[in-house]
Order: C-alpha cells, then structure tokens, then sequence
C-alpha cells in the first residue's frame, strides 16, 4: 500500500508469516494490547460509557455497553454533530460490518412513536416531530433512552455482533452517513472474546464440504469408523450398474483417500457353506480391529481387515430388522420383528427373548442399561430395562408421526433417544419425556454423535419421486448442539442423495472434523471435512503513544483452514480503509508519528469460509516530551527542554548525547553557539557559524527560539537548511526509512 494523498506519512507496513493459536507474540519493544469487542472504535476501559465517531465527525455515546441484563437493560443513549438535514433511528440491530446497513433491529424500527426499543430523532420542523419522533437539540446534539435485551423478535445477541447504533431513517434507507455502530455485550459475554466482525458470515461459523467421493464399496448401505484402527469399515450391497463385479459384503476403506483395504465378500449360510452375503447392519466394533455385523437375511457374522471371510452363525426365526452389541462382550441384541432376543455369537442360542406388540428397530443405550424400541406403525416408543430384559416403559410418538419410519439412535452422553419418522426428528430424554422437535424439508434417516464435541448429526434423505414438488433430488446433512439442539454448523445439501435405493447411513470421527455419508442411489460414500470461518481470539485496543515511540498491534485468529491476516488502516474515522503493505504477520508494529495521530487500525483474517475483522482501534500520537542534555553546557547556561542545551552568550557545547525519545544532540567540540541555541524533543546540531541545522524538528542558532514538528528545519532567520542528515530525517518523516528499518526485525517488522 502507497501512502494515501492528503494523509500522513508513514502508514507502516508490516513482515509476514502464518498465524497460529499462541498465548502471545514476541515483539521488539512491544505494547501488547488487550481484547475489545467488535464493532466501531470505542474507548478502552469497557466498565464506562463508550463513544464511537461516525463518518461526518458524528459523536455516539451509549451509558452502559457490557455485562448488561439480558432480560432487560435501558441504556442512556446521546449523540452530538449530526447533520440536521436527515432523520435517525436510533436503536439495537444486528451489526452487520462496514459500509452495511445494521439490521435487523430489535423491535423494529421506530414508526409510531410508542417504541421503547429505539427512538426517531428528526431535523427540527419536520412532519413527523411530535409524537412520532423528537427533534435534534442545536449542534445535531440528542439525548435519549432506550431498552435493549439479549432475545427478541428471533434475534440472539450471542449468537451475532449487535450494536447500539445510528442509521439514516426509512426515508434515507441508503444512506450509509449516519451509521455509527458501537458494540454491546450481555451479562455471560466477554466483550473482549467477541470472535471479531464476520463480514460474509459470522465469526467462527462452523460448515462442512465434500472432500471426497469413495466409490470402491458397491451400494454402501451402513458405515462404521473403528475407533481403535481408526478404518472405515462400509456394509454393502450389490451395485447394479457394475453387472461385471458381484460387490456385496463388508468392505474396509482407508479413510484418507476411500482405497480399499479388505473386503469381506462370505459368509455362513442356512447350512453353514460360504456364500457371498451383503452386509445390511453393522451392530458395533469388536477390540482392537473388526466388526459384528448383520447379514440377510438371518446372519450374524463377525470380521476384520484382512479375513477371506466371515465367521458367523445362522438364526431360526424370521428375517433379522436389527442388531446391536449384548450386554457381554460374547453376545449381540438381535431385533426379529417384535421379537427381541440377547444371542451368543459363538453358537447361535438366544439367552433371553422379549416380545413386544410390534416394531422393528431399536437402539441401545449401555451405559444406562437400557434399551429403547421403536414401533413405527402403532406409534410407539418402548424402553426396555436391559438388566431385567422387561419393558419399564412405553410412550406415544406425536400425532402424525405414524409410518414413515426412519432411524432410532441414542446420544451416549446424554442417554437421549433420537427417533427418525417422517421429515422429523423426536428427541426424547432419558426418562421418556418427549423435549424437542426437529423438523427438516426431506426424510429423516440417520443419526450419528460426537461426545466430544457435543453434536448431533442428521442425514436427511430427498423422497427421490419427482412428482412431488417437495422433492428436489438433494438431501441435507444437518448438525445440532446435544443440550440445546441449536443447529451448530451450517446445513450442507447432498445434491443426489435420494431414498429410492436405500436409507442414507453417517460416521463421525471423533471431535467432528470428518463426516461420512452414504448414498445408496450413487454408490457412493461422501467424505466431509469441517471448516470453521476466522475466529477472533486477540484483538489490539485503542493506545496511546509518544511522537518516534515503538508500538505494536497485535491480534489471533483460529479457523479451519487456518486464516491469513492482514493488517489495514484508516485515515478518515473508520470509513474507508486500505490495507498495509506486508502487513500479513499477527502484530504490526511500527514508529508512531504525529500525522498518524487518529489512525484507525484493525487486523482482516481470511480462510476458505469467510472474512473477520478486529474492532478498528485508534492510535493517539501525543508529542514527545524532553530526554537528556546534549553535552555539558558552558557559562551560566542552564538544563535544556527536549534534549537540546540552551547557553549563554559565549557558552562553548560539549560533547554529545542523545535523548530518551530518539532524537540527539551533538555539539562539534570547540564549536560555539551564537546568542543562544534551544535543543527540541527532536534534537539539534550546533555549527561553529552559530547558524543551526534540525533534525527531526529541532532548532538552533540565530538569535531567536522557535520549535518545529514532524520534519522541517528553519534557521532562526526563517531560511531552510538542508544537510545529509536532515533530508534523512525527512524519509523518516515520510515513511521511507521506517520502512526500511523494518525489514530487519525479526517479528511484526515494518
């Protein structure tokens, strides 16, 4: 970036490097700086009332703007240098980022004049002055109150940036003038841990992708990530669109790249002679590497990677509907219909049965010795105490929810029962106790959780009949919180996975970064990565520094893939902003100047999924204040200001120094000033002529005292001097030479 026409000089660029989640960032002489929220630049200290500057010199105060009530909080609102030419609403809304109308707002927009949740403020004599809104006081000054809380109107202000804000009334919707944002936090919020300002979605917006498509499983029918071999391990059944390949059995697939590892085509028949058997249901892993597994229409086998075949046994009965691991390590829980049947794997001999009224699919639920069995047709849930293989309880599906049946999993953390039916998902506690509702547009037809992250995820799967216009052909992977069942990613759509061949199936690898999804209809199993939009984990905060003091900005971000960062600056109050010229390191640091003084600054982290922003900052650049003399001082000449040495008539400089805040001084010994010399902040040099030269802004010789900032230098005559130093410090002034300084540091170089 070059420097801005009409701006101060020196706009500091910066060095580069990746960014990674650290606690700090070593930097020469650094001022780390402290988090603030997101939104406009506001004073530092979060405990008092915040002002923020719009874009026509505008001045927003707000009372209160952190730990507020999120039931109820009134906020004492003022404003001063408003135009009074165009009306202003003034009120909570969605922060929505630079140069973006702040929207949606609590309660809407003040149009009748009734609103505790925003105020309408009008030039004077307007129409609507009155009841319907209040006018500015002189200057564009007002004075108001307002009620803000966390919820309202389907808004969450935990969820996304809100602000107390300013904006240009319904009669000037496009005017972006009067946005002046200043950033709020509720009781339980960090204000300073606010994950920045998502520009395109929110900061730390959780998604997922399709990384890849593993096609060497036939019809994958049920999946099972291994949770010690970590293989993927894919129930499957004949594909008939490879006539040449019978595909049918338990197959193993590296779950980097979908090769195939082993596949397991045979197993036991009706009379024990191998035959190839497709793989309907996997029950569950065995130690260290393998599977129990289901195949039609009576098998029970058992396999690992690497086995030419399976070992199984055959049931009497009708046709297996499901299966899941027993309650000992040698026995498996096996659903024949109505009958449920605790089975020994070695011989076939069923140690317990129960019969139920009807149903067909169960889910297990060990760690709380219960069973929970669904009957879809008669629209029942039933629990089944496993110590005593009795049923200790029934319940009613909703109304509706008959038919259609879909999955019946257990979350192992919570004991919760997840019932698929219809395009809803049940949510029953481990009591019983019906507690949530999901509703989706497609088919529910499995479940699958991550304890360690705390989520839910759903596959829904498109009808696939085209005659019904609430079918697209597309299914939708959804992931929701366990305790709340906010929805916790974004929906990912599933373009061809339909339930004309077959009920989708999910794994999750543990933490959620990876996703498996049958479908059936391809022949094909979606791989899905997390992705996850920068995250806002330092943020820099407004400073204060002396003219030629060092200072460093710095701030984190976490995402996946992990975000660059770059650097940007304001000169105009927040407006507009440009980025800095290598600034792509997680501190800036650079020379502070007096032509800087109200810079904004705000770090941008970017990845694959978004764009977040710090808060703007502002830098406040006070002039430097004196260091040490410049050498002894002859005659009655006395201490000096700023590091210069002030003599009297006929007093002879010594030898040189150089002051605390960079600049110095240096006397030619024998040289001898004229009728007086005043050293600067910014340091002097004294000639044997008496006439004087400044460096940095300093003055010397002549017969007056004068002081000059940022770079010029003026002989007490008002003639300019130039020397090889001075037009050095010059490029200093410009920028120049701190640029090039900065190329040899080490961490946020400039």
């Amino acid at each position: 970036m070059t420097s801005t026409p009409g701006t101060a000089p020196g706009t500091p660029p910066g060095g580069r490097s990746r960014l990674r989640r650290r606690a700090g960032t070593a930097a020469v002489a650094a001022l780390l700086l402290a988090g603030i929220p997101v939104g406009a630049a506001v004073s530092a200290d979060a405990g008092t009332p915040k002002t923020a500057t719009g874009p026509q010199g505008q001045k927003l105060t707000v009372s209160a703007t952190t730990g507020l009530d999120a039931a109820q909080q009134k906020v004492r609102v003022q404003g001063e240098g408003y135009g009074l030419t165009t009306g202003i609403y003034v009120a909570l809304c969605k922060d929505n980022g630079d140069n973006r109308v702040p929207s949606p707002c609590l309660g809407g927009a003040d149009m009748s004049g009734g609103s505790k949740t925003s105020q309408w403020i009008v030039p004077p004599g307007d129409p609507y002055e009155g009841d319907l809104a209040q006018a500015f006081g002189p200057g564009g000054t007002f004075d108001v109150e307002i009620e803000i809380a966390q919820k309202g109107d389907g808004l969450d202000c935990a969820e996304v940036a809100y602000s107390v804000v300013t904006r240009a009334d319904h009669r000037a919707a496009g005017d972006r003038t009067q946005d002046v944002r200043i950033p709020v936090a509720f009781a339980g919020q960090d204000p300073g841990d606010g994950g920045g300002e998502g520009v395109d979605v929110p900061a730390g917006t959780v998604s997922y992708k399709s990384a890849a498509d593993f096609t060497t499983a036939g019809k994958p029918l049920d999946l099972l990530l291994h949770p010690d071999s970590k293989k993927l391990y894919v129930g499957a059944d004949n594909l008939p669109d490879t006539a040449d390949v019978d595909e049918r059995g338990l197959h193993v697939l590296n779950p980097e790249n979908g090769t195939s590892e082993s596949w397991i085509s045979q197993a036991p028949g009706s009379t024990g002679a191998l035959r190839a058997s497709a793989a309907a249901r996997i029950a569950g892993p065995l130690p260290g590497d393998g599977v129990v597994y289901n195949y039609p229409l009576r098998g029970v086998g058992s396999a690992k990677s690497g086995d030419e075949a399976a070992t199984g046994i055959w049931l009497a009965g009708s046709t297996i509907t499901d299966i899941a691991p027993g309650t000992t390590p040698d026995t498996v829980l096996v659903a024949q219909g109505a009958t449920l049947s605790e089975i020994e794997r070695a011989t076939g001999t069923a140690t317990r049965t129960l019969t139920l009224p009807g149903g067909t699919q169960f889910a297990a639920d060990p760690e709380r010795g219960a069973l929970w069995y669904t009957d879809f047709t008669a629209g029942k849930l039933h629990r089944v105490d496993l110590a005593s293989f009795t049923v200790s309880g029934s319940f009613d599906l909703p109304g509706g929810s008959r038919g259609m049946a879909g999955f019946t999993e257990t979350d192992p953390a919570t004991g919760a029962v997840w019932v698929g039916v219809g395009r809803s998902v049940l949510v029953f506690d481990a009591a019983g106790t019906l507690v949530k509702t999901l509703v989706g547009k497609d088919l529910a037809r499995d479940a699958a959780f991550d304890t360690a992250s705390g989520r839910a995820y759903v596959v829904w799967q498109d009808g696939g009949d085209p005659s019904d216009p609430a079918n697209d052909n597309n299914g939708t992977l959804t992931v929701y919180g366990t305790e709340d069942f906010a929805v916790a990613a974004q929906d990912l759509s599933l373009p061809g996975n339909h339930s004309q061949a077959g009920a989708a199936s999910l794994a999750v690898e543990a933490g959620g970064a990876t996703v498996f999804v049958t479908s059936p209809a391809e022949g094909k199993i979606t791989k899905l990565v997390r992705q996850v939009s920068p995250l806002v984990t330092r943020a820099p905060a407004d400073l204060t520094a002396k003219e030629g003091e060092e200072v460093t900005l710095g701030a984190e971000a976490e995402g996946t893939p992990e975000p660059t960062a770059r650097w940007q600056v304001s000169t105009d109050g927040a407006q507009t902003w440009k980025d800095v010229e290598g600034a792509t390191e997680s501190a800036l640091t650079f020379t502070a100047r007096t032509a800087q003084d109200g810079y904004r600054y705000r770090a941008e982290f970017r990845n694959d999924v978004g764009t977040t922003r710090t808060a703007a900052v502002k830098l406040t650049v006070t002039p430097a204040t004196g260091g040490d003399t410049g050498g002894d001082v002859g005659g009655n000449g006395d201490a000096s200001n700023g590091g210069g040495s002030q003599g009297s008539d006929g007093s002879t400089g010594g030898d040189g120094g150089t002051q605390s805040s960079g600049g110095s001084t240096t006397g030619d010994s024998d040289s001898t000033g004229g009728s007086g010399s005043t050293g600067t902040s910014g340091g002097s040099t004294g000639t044997s002529d008496g006439s004087g030269a400044t460096v940095g802004g300093g003055v010397a010789g002549g017969t007056g005292t004068a002081a000059t900032s940022g770079g010029g230098s003026l002989a007490a005559t008002g003639a300019t001097v130039m020397s090889v130093t001075l037009a050095a410090a010059g490029l200093v002034g410009a920028g120049v030479l701190v640029h090039r300084r900065a190329r040899r540091r080490t961490e946020g170089a400039l």
